[in-house]
C-alpha cells in the first residue's frame, strides 16, 4: 500500500541515518518504556530514521516516539493489511508520567486517549478518506529533493564569509553575528527549505485541509461523548489540547517532515469548520463527509463550509462511461 511504502520513499529521497536514538543515547528494547515506544514505532514510524544524512534526525523521531501516547498521536491512517490492523496500542508509562506532571486523574486519562484513539481510527479507517490522506502523505513523501548546490549555499559557510570565527583574522566585534549567521543556515526549517520541492509546495494545502478536518472532527466526537463519559473531561482536554500544539522544536521538525502542520491555527480552521457544517446542517450534514471521496472538501471549502454545502446539493457531474 501507499502508507507502508511512505517510509521507504522518505528513506530514498532523503538519505540513508542512524538509528534512533534519545539524547544521544538509542533506545533500550529492554526497557518496558522503549519496548512500548519500538512497539508503536512498528507501523509507520518504525522506518523513519533513515531520512536526512549529517541529521539527527534519527534523534527526533526517538524523542516523538517516546512522547507518544498512542497509535494516534499524529493522525496518519494506519496500513489496513495484516492481523493487527484494527490494534489500537496506548504506551502507558508516557500517560502515567504526563499524568503526574499535569496532576489530572489517571484512569480519567486513560479513557480519553483510548476515546481519541478509537474516534482516530473511525474517521481514517473510512476507506476514502484513508485514501485521500495516504496518497498524499506519500506522494509528499516521495517528492523530496536531493539538491546538493542548494544545501552547499545554505550550509557550508566559509570562514571567509564568517570574519568573526577566522583564526587567521580574528575579529571579536564580528563573533556575534557570524555565529547568529551560522545558527541560521543551521536551522531545521532552513535545511527543510533546500530539500523541499514545488511538488510538495502544491500537495501541503490539500494535506494540511484534510488533516485540519480530520483534528476538528475528531475533537468534536470527543466533546460530545466524552463530556458525559469522562468525570474531568473538561481539565483532561484542556491539557492534551495544550499539550498537541506546544511541542518541542524538534517533535515540530518531524511533523513537518511528514507534511503535517498540527498548529493552533489548522485545529482553529478544522474546528470552525465543523462547527459551520453542524450549525447549518447538523450531523447529517457532518455525516456527507463519510459518504464519497468527491465529498471531501477542498481547501478553500474548509475555510467557507457554507460553499461545500452547496456544492454538496449539485447534481453529480456526468460520468465519463
Amino acid at each position: 500500500s501507499k502508507m507502508a511504502q511512505l517510509p521507504t520513499d522518505l528513506a530514498g529521497d532523503l538519505g540513508v541515518g542512524s538509528g534512533l536514538e534519545i539524547d544521544g543515547e538509542p533506545i533500550d528494547p529492554d526497557d518496558p518504556r522503549g519496548e512500548q515506544t519500538l512497539q508503536w514505532l512498528s507501523g509507520l514510524m518504525a522506518a523513519m530514521a533513515p531520512m536526512m544524512a549529517g541529521m539527527t534526525t534519527g534523534t527526533m523521531v526517538g524523542r516523538l516516539a517516546l512522547r507518544s501516547l498512542g497509535t494516534y498521536d499524529l493522525p496518519i491512517p494506519r496500513p489496513t493489511g495484516g492481523p493487527d490492523a484494527d490494534t489500537l496500542l496506548i504506551v502507558s508509562p508516557n500517560i502515567e508520567a504526563f499524568s503526574a506532571d499535569w496532576s489530572l486523574p489517571a484512569d480519567d486519562l486513560r479513557l480519553w486517549i483510548c476515546l481519541h484513539e478509537v474516534a482516530h481510527h473511525a474517521v481514517l479507517g473510512v476507506p476514502h478518506v484513508r485514501h485521500a490522506i495516504g496518497d498524499l502523505l506519500a506522494r509528499h513523501a516521495g517528492a523530496f529533493r536531493t539538491d546538493p548546490a542548494e544545501l552547499s549555499d545554505r550550509l557550508e559557510l566559509g570562514l571567509e564569509d564568517l570574519p568573526g570565527l577566522n583564526p587567521t583574522n580574528p575579529d571579536p566585534a564580528a563573533g556575534a553575528d557570524a555565529l547568529a549567521r551560522l545558527q541560521d543556515a543551521l536551522d531545521p526549517e532552513a535545511v527543510l527549505g533546500a530539500v523541499r520541492s514545488p511538488e510538495q509546495e502544491v500537495l501541503l494545502p490539500h494535506l494540511e485541509a484534510l488533516v485540519a478536518v480530520t483534528v476538528g472532527v475528531v475533537d468534536h466526537v470527543m466533546d460530545t461523548v466524552g463530556t458525559g463519559l469522562i468525570g474531568s473531561y473538561g481539565q483532561v482536554t484542556e491539557a492534551l489540547r495544550r499539550r498537541r500544539v506546544t511541542t518541542s522544536d524538534a517533535d515540530r521538525f518531524v511533523e513537518r517532515i511528514l507534511g503535517l502542520n498540527l498548529t493552533q491555527e489548522q485545529v482553529d480552521r478544522g474546528s470552525a469548520f465543523v462547527t459551520g457544517v453542524v450549525e447549518r446542517a447538523g450531523e447529517d450534514g457532518l455525516a456527507l463527509l463519510w459518504t464519497e471521496a468527491r465529498n471531501l472538501p477542498t481547501p478553500s471549502e474548509v475555510d467557507a463550509p457554507g460553499l461545500w454545502l452547496a456544492r454538496l446539493e449539485l447534481p453529480d457531474p456526468p460520468s465519463d462511461d
